[in-house]
């Protein structure tokens, strides 16, 4: 049950379920059909990687039916709260590696002597009690699991993983039984051999698949888990679950903030790298808003609690995360279903093949050992782990790199990106526009005293840059008598009688202002620099221009140039006049620039190059340009902690350095590459394999090798993502 501090929910139509039993991707399939048919269930994925099951209802779905619905073909599944499925993250998959462990070197102990006794001892009655005896252990004490699942599987007419060894090892016991008394071949030493190794490549299996869902750990972990709070005026220690909304914390040097907050109290560098994957420290001063789990390196803080439990930054990245590692991508679904069909076709086969050397002359004895080849050699659970490993993997280092994947599909759909588009402002510069030129004949205190005031009322960023610049200069600003915001082109009002208007040549020309020749070659001088300049006028008289920039981020070159070698195109869109954007797209080596475009414009940008048949990927700020984000292929929105949970972008980039766009595409490329390999070895060994242990060219003991190794080997692929360099 969820505690009482527990403040993190799943979404209202959606529930998610822990399951057990899945052994193979022929499980998870099964299931999902099975849920999917249920009254009320609009959608189901199961994750066999994850072993969880996420299902999409209806409000008044019978979740107790879903679970006896489930329960009924051999499953054991129940529903996940929100504080169970965080303790299960951590821990699931360390509890099964020691379960497997213990099986293992139990299975060895027993197993070293039956091979001693089968392949180095003189074969007598003796000899082969012991081997029947040793064998018996092996296979219903520590290989227990395969025929537990198998019957459960049996009942509910039903086959999977668990089934081809069950079968496989009865029969190389079973036959070994008759041989005993017929005189014939003993076999027991292969029934020890295949659970031993079957047992090892498990052990590994839960091993690695804890190492690439550990991801969700580390971030875990890096929440603090204590608060230093004032109440009642008194300086408390409490857990960080107890700290409440408006508590006052006390941060102090070296310390992690427990929770989202405003600064009310001192000045400090936060290292927020956790965060926002940038390594240098942000200066914080009190109004300002800082964020769970980053560290206070210098001075004591003063904060006000704002954000608790899972609606902080840290618990809406981990829920994130998960949501990414249990969706399910395109390209899995083809393997799933080959999964659900491949065990009762290679049961055929593997009956097939035991009747063939029947009639081939092979008899009895060859006729066992080859169909116990194809049944072990064929299990699909390669097949199975292909994807979701991947997944977890590349989704957990995006988050330490600073970028949240929202879905697996994103994965997919890198690969087809043909043209990235940047919005310019906060994205590929700093988006801090300055006061750079001031041009006029009149007296330049009055001249930004009356252009300066008239920009102070307005709220965008450039009239503040203007507002600031004149402020710098020591100039007194006045609140205007009047004001009126022409949206795109400028503003105007009422400042010390005077009529006062500041905006671009389009704004004046509808008002009737004539520009100067002389003034207007010097704004194009100016906007061939990048510079942004608007005119000013008072009393219907046209009296001089000023110029603001904005600075291009450090790291947009080199982000521009990777991505054009991964073979996309590179566009800018801009509300920017075409001089200034023009100057900013060469500096930047930027292929298309776009200028000159409303804010609710860029959508539209976005489907025209969409229209041309190109898969485009938009980054912008995840506020104004949500849709363009929602009509691009793949949205990237970059946001803060605040902003985390941007609904518009498929993927988040945690700070606003543009390399993170680059670090996206090239970490959600490597993890779809990664899973097409995972899934061209799994098909080629299954392909391969069969017809092999079907001809007696493979034994069985190697068949059980070769395939504890085979899904080894996918999931040791995936973890290789960890090592990933942007």
């Amino acid at each position: 049950m969820a505690t009482d501090t527990d403040t993190r929910t799943f979404p209202p139509d959606q529930i998610t379920f822990d399951v057990e039993g899945m052994t193979c991707a022929s499980c998870a399939l099964r299931i999902e059909r099975i849920l999917s048919r249920q009254e009320g269930v609009a959608t189901a994925v199961v994750n066999y990687a994850g072993q969880e099951a996420r299902v999409t209802t209806t409000p008044d779905v019978d979740v107790s039916g879903l679970i006896r619905a489930v329960e009924k073909i051999g499953y054991e599944i129940s529903e996940k709260t929100p504080d169970m499925e965080r303790v299960d993250i951590v821990e699931r998959y360390s509890d099964e590696e020691r379960y497997q462990r213990r099986n293992f070197i139990g299975a060895v102990l027993f197993t070293i002597p039956l091979i001693l006794l089968a392949w180095l001892v003189p074969q007598s009655r003796t000899n082969g009690l012991l081997q029947w005896g040793l064998a018996t252990i092996v296979e219903f004490v520590f290989g227990w699991q395969f025929h537990r699942v198998a019957a459960k599987r049996l009942r509910g007419f039903d086959a999977n993983m668990d089934t081809l060894v069950s079968v496989g090892t009865l029969a190389a016991w079973g036959y070994s039984v008759w041989a005993f008394f017929a005189g014939q071949p003993l076999f027991f030493d292969t029934a020890g051999i295949i659970i031993s190794l079957i047992l090892l490549g498990r052990f590994f299996e839960a091993r690695s698949k804890g190492r690439a869902s550990s991801a969700i750990g580390k971030l875990l972990e890096l929440g603090a888990k204590q608060a230093r709070v004032v109440r009642n005026g008194t300086e408390t220690l409490i857990p960080i679950e107890d700290i409440t909304a408006g508590d006052l914390m006390i941060v102090k040097p070296g310390e992690k903030i427990p929770t989202d907050g405003v600064i009310t109290d001192g000045r400090s560098s936060i290292d927020e790298s956790m965060l926002t994957g940038e390594s240098v420290p942000v200066d914080k001063a009190p109004g300002a808003n800082v964020f769970g789990a980053t560290i206070n390196q210098q001075g004591n803080l003063i904060v006000r609690a704002t954000r608790v439990g899972a609606d902080t930054a840290l618990s809406q990245i981990v829920a994130l995360v998960e949501d990414a590692q249990a969706s399910k991508a395109p390209v899995q679904k083809l393997a799933d279903k080959i999964a659900g069909l491949f065990v009762p076709i290679v049961m055929g086969i593997a009956l097939l093949t035991a009747v063939g050397w029947i009639i081939a002359g092979g008899g009895i004895s060859k006729a066992v050992i080859t169909g116990v080849a194809v049944l072990v050699v064929a299990c699909p659970c390669a097949l199975g782990l292909a994807t979701p490993t991947a997944i977890m993997v590349g989704s957990g280092k995006g988050a330490e790199l600073g970028v949240v994947f929202k879905g697996a599909e994103v994965f997919e759909r890198s690969k087809n990106v043909d043209l990235v588009m940047f919005d310019k402002t906060g994205t590929l510069t700093h988006g801090l526009m300055e006061l750079t030129d001031v041009i006029t004949t009149e007296d330049e205190n009055t001249f930004l005293r009356l252009a300066g005031s008239i920009e102070a009322a307005s709220e965008h960023p450039i009239a503040r840059a203007v507002a600031l610049g004149a402020e710098e200069r020591e100039v007194t600003l006045e609140r205007p008598a009047q004001f009126v915001n022409h949206p795109g082109r400028g503003v105007q009002g009422t400042v010390d009688g005077h009529d006062v208007v500041v905006g671009r040549r389009a704004l004046f020309a509808d008002l009737g202002l004539d520009i100067d020749t002389s003034l207007l070659t010097k704004a194009a001088d100016l906007e061939k620099d990048a510079r942004t300049v608007f005119f000013v006028a008072w009393d219907g008289l046209t009296r001089g221009a000023i110029a603001v920039a904005d600075t291009v981020r450090p790291t947009a070159r080199d982000t521009i140039r990777n991505l054009k070698q991964m073979g996309t195109r590179v566009a800018m869109i801009t509300g920017d006049n075409r001089t200034t954007a023009d100057a900013i797209g060469r500096s930047l080596g930027i292929d298309d620039v776009v200028a000159e475009v409303m804010p609710g414009d860029k959508a539209a940008r976005v489907e025209h190059y969409q229209s041309q048949g190109m898969t485009v990927a938009f980054i912008g700020d995840g506020i104004n340009d949500a849709p363009a984000l929602t009509q691009a292929d793949l949205g990237m929105a970059i946001g803060t902690g605040t902003d985390i949970a941007i609904e518009a972008g498929d993927v988040i980039l945690m700070s606003g350095d543009p390399a993170l766009a680059g670090t996206a595409m090239s970490l959600a490329r490597t993890t779809f590459r990664t899973i097409k390999q995972n899934l061209f070895w799994a098909f080629i060994y299954n392909t391969a394999m069969i017809p092999l242990a079907a001809a007696g060219i493979i034994s069985p003991v190697l068949a059980a090798a070769a395939m504890a190794s085979s899904s080894v080997s996918v999931v040791t692929n995936s973890l290789r993502l960890r090592r990933f360099r942007p």
